[in-house]
């Protein structure tokens, strides 16, 4: 089932097929989209016998991209209506990035729905208002550049297709929708909300990310989180630590979905 209408929009949709539990798994912002996870986690997870589901978000990769809808709320509500049109009730959540903020802000709201969350070097947590300021000016500095520079033109004109249609969409997104706007709206889900979170979190970030403040934040205010920090890494942790990520998500996902097949496949 490759596309599915949710709220109106058309979802890009891939799962790989498992008798296990659930597994769904949203990826980060604007050059992000599904095949980020179908390449490093998705797969060797549905082989280990869980139920993998992938999707891109509104705007990104083969899903629709509407001008606007692009707030944390909106992106939560798309989530439960793509599983709500696959046919999926509760579910684990993977996620990689700014996709945190949307797994943190569905398992508050629905805890009901989300049996346990998996957050790979997640934004979201924090303590001050202006907590993704760096996000904000990187995407901002982006917007300008693709823009002006016509970088994706310029990449197509070379030949370089794949990453002129990346560039494509990152300026669609950024210069032609709200998602700037509604991402400077978001608030950050503070200590005080992350106490309340009784949904197991497995919290995995790189040594040296630059947000890496967040994981411990989920590890002091979260009563069942466990920390898993990479040695040498930062942000890129999806693609660059793969294999220890799976090492310690595999016997997680085990012990927090009865599942032991999915421990035995991690050895």
């Amino acid at each position: 089932m490759p596309d599915v209408t949710a709220r109106g929009l058309r979802f890009h949709v891939q799962e790989c097929e498992g008798d296990g539990p659930v597994v769904v798994f949203l990826h980060g912002l604007v050059i992000d989209n599904l095949s980020s996870f179908y390449y490093t986690l998705a797969a060797p997870v549905a082989a280990a016998g869980a139920h993998s589901v992938l999707y891109d978000m509104r705007g990104h990769g083969r899903s629709e991209r509407p001008a606007t809808g692009y707030s944390v709320q909106d992106s939560v509500a798309d989530l439960f209506a793509v599983l709500d049109a696959l046919g999926h009730d509760r579910v684990h959540l993977v996620a990689n990035s700014f996709g945190g903020v949307i797994a943190l802000n569905a398992a508050l709201l629905r805890p009901d729905r989300v049996a346990g969350l998996a957050l790979i070097e997640a934004h979201g947590p924090a303590e001050r208002s202006f907590w993704h300021e760096d996000l904000l000016n990187t995407l901002a500095k982006s917007a300008l550049l693709l823009e002006y520079e016509r970088t994706a033109d310029q990449l197509l004109d070379s030949g370089q297709r794949r990453l002129g249609r990346i560039a494509a969409t990152a300026d669609a997104l950024l210069n032609g929708t709200t998602l700037m706007d509604d991402l400077a709206a978001a608030e950050p889900v503070r200590p005080a909300v992350l106490a309340a979170l009784d949904r197991p979190v497995l919290a995995i970030y790189g040594q040296h990310s630059d947000v890496a403040d967040a994981g411990r934040l989920l590890l002091r205010h979260v009563p069942n989180c466990t920390l898993h920090t990479l040695t040498g890494h930062a942000h890129t942790v999806l693609q660059e630590g793969t294999a220890e990520i799976l090492e310690v998500l595999l016997p997680w996902l085990a012990h927090h979905a009865a599942a032991p097949a999915l421990a035995g496949a991690a050895r």
